[in-house]
């Protein structure tokens, strides 16, 4: 198995508050994401830590990750725009 294959596609972090986005092939051939979030901390030594839980003050910065996550993996499946358009197809005829 490919090592890169253990790791999140893209990580989001604010704060203590981290995410990460990881990238799932189906059976079919396709694709779709997912997202972990964490709360990082340091322990009583000084090492870092990590927990699913999140207190009152992580939550707003929870919510504001998840939103990021979402425009994250909403702009993986958007199809790249034709640059031969002449700029007015905004317009109506």
């Amino acid at each position: 198995m490919d090592e890169n294959n253990n790791r999140p596609v893209h990580e989001i972090r604010m704060g203590g508050v981290k995410a990460s986005i990881w990238k799932n092939e189906t059976k079919t051939g396709g694709s779709f994401y997912s997202a972990s979030f964490h709360t990082l901390y340091r322990d009583s030594e000084g090492s870092w830590r990590r927990s699913s839980s999140f207190g009152r003050e992580d939550l707003l910065l929870l919510a504001k990750v998840a939103n990021e996550v979402h425009t994250y993996m909403v702009l993986q499946v958007v199809p790249v725009a034709d640059d031969s358009d002449d700029g007015d197809s905004d317009e109506i005829e």
